[in-house]
């Protein structure tokens, strides 16, 4: 629309705002995800299942509050990010339900002496919680350059949360869990956005002085050693919560988002052979003495060798369940994933994918994932700041990384990380963090989509007169 300003037509630049697009997209997801649990419940018992209709209209519920403050919060925002982010939620919630019908897994647990509880309901609920977060997060911040302000702050935030699980008992292994009583919580998954915010924030001051003050070696260009100081610290704090939590994916997805980072506001690709190098060094030095470390490569390096299958098959249990799965896979509800045990609805959520859907299956859930990265990627394309620029890829390289962490793990592509698919798998700490990940970029994406001002009126146009001959 033009808009006419006295002596000028200069107009703002309008933009239509997509949101019956997003609607419809909405209604798709959740389409399909209600198709897929009647499908999993004609699969089992030869029926619908009898939760099909409070699922169907929780997922109605969720999806439309989320739609309906994005249309009212966020009105030229990504029309694509929610309905993407709904249908990996609604698909992880059928897949978790999916494994709860296991008779193997109800069996194992009384074998144990536990109470056996589904996990669907639970997840449910966090689902529920995390879109809580997405509302709230749109609601309070009305412009994401105000979180530059807090750069600081979200590094001693950021710290925090990853230093304290080491005061807290390991669990399978990993000291990356905060347990109080019946409440858990992973902080990492917290600490990957305010990591981003920081990053941000400081390569804002210093992307300068990073990609000019450098000196150019064998075809690549060397940073100078006071420039080295943040990179070095960086690579010694990731190594730290290697060593001391036994977290390899928390360690890979903190280097590698600064790597990412780093290498977008500076242009130089000595910055990633520097990463890939410096981080390569790191893990084989921390998996030469590291018990737990270095037993996951061994696991990665032979998973069917019998020293691997006598601590855990579930590496093993996996790679047959993509195998079995073949092209097309056997069909929703009707695979052995469930062989897997106990990590089968978590880290390994993948593996019921593969080998029910197959690798058809694999691609298009991949392929959503990829979709919401290359959205994000879009919006920081499009961003008008350098930090929201900045911001928007460090959340999209951080939820990138962490789903090649996950996929290529669980797929033998890397060790395993022990880091969950984010929306798929089962677990509240992900759900909520990945939520209000999504709320960000959709918040600096409405930022960037919104028409431009009109501009301002001259002061001059009244005063100027025409003088005719």
């Amino acid at each position: 629309m033009s808009v006419v300003t006295n002596t000028t037509t200069i107009g703002a630049i309008d933009a239509p705002s997509r949101r019956n697009t997003e609607l419809m997209m909405m209604v798709f997801a959740i389409a399909i995800s209600v198709f897929a649990y009647a499908n999993v419940g004609l699969a089992i018992d030869g029926k619908l299942p009898s939760g099909m209709l409070g699922y169907g209209a929780g997922l109605v519920l969720l999806g439309g509050v989320a739609h309906l403050v994005v249309r009212k919060f966020a009105p030229y925002a990504d029309p694509l990010l929610l309905p993407l982010a709904t249908l990996l939620n609604g698909l992880g919630l059928v897949l978790i339900w999916r494994l709860d019908q296991s008779q193997r897994l109800i069996q194992r647990a009384k074998q144990m002496g536990f109470t056996y509880s589904p996990d669907a309901p639970k997840q449910l609920l966090y689902s529920a919680i995390g879109v809580a977060f997405f509302v709230a997060v749109l609601m309070v911040l009305k412009d994401h350059r105000v979180l530059q302000r807090y750069t600081y702050i979200s590094m001693v935030v950021a710290l925090v949360l990853l230093i304290t699980p080491i005061f807290f008992p390991e669990v399978n292994g990993a000291k990356i869990w905060i347990s109080l009583g019946p409440f858990s919580i992973q902080p990492g998954e917290f600490a990957k956005i305010f990591i981003a915010i920081f990053f941000s924030g400081y390569l804002m001051v210093k992307r300068d002085a990073l990609a000019l003050a450098s000196r150019r070696f064998m075809g690549m260009y060397l940073p100078r050693g006071r420039d080295l100081g943040p990179i070095l610290t960086i690579w010694a704090l990731s190594i730290l919560i290697l060593v001391f939590e036994t977290d390899l994916g928390t360690s890979l997805l903190f280097f590698g988002l600064f790597i990412v980072m780093l290498y977008v506001a500076t242009e130089r690709t000595s910055w990633i052979v520097f990463g890939l190098l410096m981080s390569a060094a790191g893990a084989v030095g921390v998996a030469t003495f590291e018990p737990h470390v270095q037993q996951r490569v061994d696991a990665w390096l032979a998973p069917f060798s019998e020293k691997t299958m006598a601590q855990s098959d579930q590496i093993a249990q996996s790679l047959m369940s993509f195998g079995s799965g073949g092209t097309l896979g056997s069909g929703l509800g009707q695979g052995h994933s469930d062989l897997i045990m106990f990590a089968a609805n978590a880290d390994f959520i993948l593996s019921t994918v593969g080998e029910e859907l197959g690798l058809a299956g694999m691609m298009a859930v991949l392929l959503v994932y990829g979709l919401i990265v290359e959205r994000g990627i879009r919006t920081a394309l499009a961003a008008r700041d350098p930090f929201g620029k900045l911001l928007a890829v460090g959340l999209s390289g951080a939820f990138a990384i962490q789903v090649f962490v996950v996929a290529g793990g669980v797929m033998g592509l890397i060790p395993l990380s022990g880091m969950t698919m984010p929306f798929l798998a089962y677990g509240g700490s992900s759900v909520l963090a990945n939520w209000a990940l999504i709320a960000i970029l959709i918040r600096i994406s409405d930022t960037a989509r919104r028409p431009a001002p009109a501009p301002a009126p001259s002061p001059d146009a009244e005063m100027t007169q025409v003088v005719r001959p």
